[in-house]
């Protein structure tokens, strides 16, 4: 909706799970935060990130001064607050730091105050609590399983069948940890909370759905429609302007309404009354860069097999474009194992 949605779009942030040799995990000790000072590396978005990977690895590299090696993306996590707007938390696992690299990290002195590796059952006391839960979902997932999807970081979708409740750990913060780098007191962070949430840079947040028939052929809507009816995703000009707004078709979908919905109910929505089944599996995350300006997320939900011909309207082939090479590649990822592929402008990342 443009500059009217500026207030309830979510931020996003992209954090790094080192582990060593140990089966440990590497944790940091934030200067500014004194209530929740254990955090992993990592930080919020900025406009200048062509993705969340480029955002973890500037982050990395500002706060300890080496280049992380990431790997497979660990989880994506709509966190939940009432003071701020939700954030998409990115978590990505990285290659354990080199002796050299080791011996080399460098600080941030207005950021942190040590580090140190920790076991599970210490991350999951020293952590933050949406943190330590979000954390210890990625520690736990089989292999294979990943990523992990997670809402207000707990486990929806297909992560729920492989991670069954835990009990709450008593939170100790940073009492007991032995750090390294330094021990830099607490200071006043140079922003309150409320100018720093008002100042960050949102994105925007949209979902598709991705229905098939018993032939392969998709089910799609003109990429003018809107999935409320009427008008259209800018808000009630009646023209979508969407990721998909350039394409011809698109797969049924919706932007999200962050301050009242998370994706999964963005994705309801959009497809209620048109689809039996709902909607199933997160098959799909694609990022697309603003160039300079707001980024878009689009979360692509499994819609199962509707009927064929004759019974629904708007099947047809994978059509081409952005839209529709982001709908191949979810269809890939829909008969294979796991939790939703990484794309970047409709392609997969390397």
């Amino acid at each position: 909706m443009g500059a009217a949605r500026t207030g309830c779009d979510p931020l996003a942030a992209a954090g790094v799970l080192f582990p060593d040799g140990a089966g440990r995990l590497m944790v940091v000790r934030a200067v500014y935060e004194s209530r929740h000072p254990v955090e992993v590396p990592g930080g919020g978005w900025e406009v200048q990130d062509a993705t969340p990977r480029d955002t973890a690895v500037r982050e990395v590299a500002e706060e300890l001064g080496v280049r992380a090696q990431l790997g497979a993306l660990a989880c994506v996590d709509w966190s939940l607050d009432v003071f701020r707007p939700p954030i998409v938390s990115f978590l990505y696992w990285a290659s354990p730091l080199t002796a050299t690299q080791l011996s080399g990290l460098r600080l941030q002195e207005d950021e942190l105050g040590g580090y140190v590796f920790v076991t599970a059952a210490q991350a999951a006391s020293a952590l933050p609590p949406k943190l330590s839960r979000r954390v210890a979902a990625c520690l736990r997932a089989p292999a294979g399983a990943g990523p992990v999807e997670l809402e207000d970081s707990l486990p929806v979708g297909h992560s729920r069948a492989f991670l069954p409740p835990l009990p709450t750990p008593a939170y100790t913060a940073a009492a007991g940890l032995e750090l390294a780098g330094g021990d830099r007191p607490p200071v006043t962070p140079p922003l309150d909370r409320d100018t720093y949430i008002a100042t960050r840079p949102r994105i925007r947040a949209e979902v598709r759905v991705l229905a098939t028939d018993p032939a392969g052929r998709i089910l799609v809507e003109d990429a003018g429609a809107d999935a409320d009816g009427g008008t259209g995703a800018d808000g009630g000009t009646g023209r979508d302007t969407g990721a998909d707004a350039a394409e011809a078709v698109r797969l049924p979908g919706a932007v999200v309404a962050a301050d009242a919905e998370t994706p999964r109910q963005a994705a309801a929505r959009a497809v209620r009354g048109r689809l039996e089944g709902g909607t199933g599996r997160l098959l799909g995350l694609d990022w697309l860069p603003g160039g300079g300006g707001p980024a878009r997320l689009v979360y692509v939900f499994d819609g199962g097999t509707v009927a064929g011909a004759g019974g629904v309207p708007g099947l047809r082939a994978v059509p081409a474009g952005r839209a529709g090479a982001r709908a191949a590649a979810c269809l890939a990822a829909r008969d294979a194992p796991g939790g939703p592929i990484e794309l970047v402008g409709g392609a997969p990342t390397p």
